[in-house]
């Protein structure tokens, strides 16, 4: 239940206004280009679909600790360097960003900060201050004088986020708030938030990782669940442009249960490699564990292994993870979790610089994915000889020079080549 202020106009009525707009035929419309400001960091241009939008509102979500402060910070730099940039921290002091900016090396001249959280005060500063950019850390702490309810809930945050888009569009000033995310890593607040903004961004990230990745999951100006890969350091946040050679500077080619998948994230392919590891249970229920994929699929995979290829996995433990702290949801990486979980279980390597992809059904087929070229060409790019891919993905794609293309057509057909 949410209460809301409602104001009543005892001495007139609200008359209802004509429109002066009359509909306009699809084809006589004309649209302008708009010109998108890039920040400079590549990886971030790269999730909000080349730069920034006029006008646009973006809503950047995380884990506490994660990084959101550390990138909005250091892309608040470079977009100083073309103008005013309004920096609102309603969490923390100035004196505290102003730390966090020394730490980082941050020196900009036109980045102004504003230690307040009352909403009407930030619309003001910023009608004085003209900024080029506007960035709210954190939505859940700022409040409008226009309700009574405490800052973060539900009526607040709808109402604070409504306003900013309404100075957004009406002012033309990009736009960028940060959101508390729940225990299970959604944005706090209404769902209504998601829909109002133009663009939901995700800081994804593993603790025990220095690996950051930015995935939008929304994004009204360009590609959905497009994603850039930074790296934290002492120094702040610096971008990975290769990151599929990150992720696999540390694996062991001659180890069992590691296979190599060509994965998309967005328009990019990305090599992660997938570890599993099946051992004997000591208990009546065996364990199932998967970190980076969904544990639902991973259950369905090994039912596939046991019914279609034969392999007793229904009594072990069964422990899946994607190195280097990466999630994937694709379906593509189905071919890859079987021959890691087939090459534990028997205890056998896979050769030397193979790798897989492939949808697997519950008959045991594989199917064909979707862009199997940039798969491709992002296994040859990095010295890969060989690659088993879905057969109907074989037909009219040329195989580069020094990657053997091998097309399966059922799960059996792809382990019998690998261990057999």
């Amino acid at each position: 239940m949410v209460e809301e202020a409602v104001t009543v106009n005892k001495t007139k009525r609200a008359q209802f206004q004509a429109s002066t707009q009359s509909p306009v035929r699809l084809s006589e419309m004309t649209v302008s280009t708009e010109d998108r400001q890039k920040c400079g960091l590549a990886e971030f241009d790269r999730v909000l679909g080349g730069g920034v939008v006029p006008g646009s509102l973006t809503l950047i979500g995380g884990d506490p600790g994660i990084g959101k402060s550390t990138l909005i910070l250091q892309a608040a730099e470079r977009w100083a360097g073309a103008g005013p940039v309004l920096y609102v921290t309603a969490e923390e002091s100035a004196r505290q960003i102003k730390l966090r900016a020394s730490r980082l090396g941050v020196k900009a001249a036109e980045l102004f900060l504003l230690a307040e959280n009352s909403l009407e005060a930030v619309l003001e500063q910023a009608k004085d201050l003209k900024p080029s950019f506007l960035i709210v850390d954190s939505i859940q702490t700022v409040f409008t004088s226009a309700l009574e309810s405490a800052p973060g809930s539900v009526s607040q945050v709808r109402e604070c986020a409504g306003r900013l888009m309404q100075q957004a569009k009406g002012v033309g000033i990009p736009t960028f708030i940060i959101g508390h995310v729940t225990k299970d890593g959604t944005i706090a607040g209404p769902r209504m938030l998601e829909h109002m903004v133009d663009t939901v961004l995700y800081f994804e990230g593993d603790a025990g990782h220095p690996y950051r990745i930015l995935r939008a999951v929304k994004n009204r100006y360009g590609s959905t669940n497009e994603i850039g890969v930074f790296e934290m350091k002492d120094i702040g946040l610096t971008e990975v442009p290769n990151p599929s050679e990150l992720f696999l500077a540390e694996r062991a080619e001659d180890a069992a249960g590691s296979i190599v998948v060509p994965a998309i994230e967005g328009t990019r392919p990305i090599l992660v490699e997938i570890q599993a590891l099946v051992s004997g249970t000591a208990f009546g229920n065996p364990r199932r564990t998967a970190m980076g994929i969904d544990g639902n699929r991973v259950s369905l995979l090994v039912a596939v292994l046991e019914k279609k290829v034969g392999y007793a996995l229904l009594g072990q433990d069964i422990f899946l993870n994607v190195a280097g702290g990466v999630r994937l949801n694709e379906p593509a990486i189905d071919l890859g979790v079987i021959a890691a979980l087939a090459s534990s279980h028997l205890n056998r390597p896979v050769p030397k610089r193979t790798l897989l992809f492939g949808e697997v059904g519950l008959a045991g087929e594989v199917r064909a994915v979707s862009r199997p070229e940039l798969r491709v060409k992002e296994a040859e790019r990095l010295g890969f000889n060989c690659c088993l891919l879905p057969a109907g993905n074989l037909k009219n794609l040329p195989a580069p020079k020094g990657l053997e293309l091998i097309g399966v057509r059922d799960a059996s057909e792809a382990l019998a080549f690998l261990f057999d």
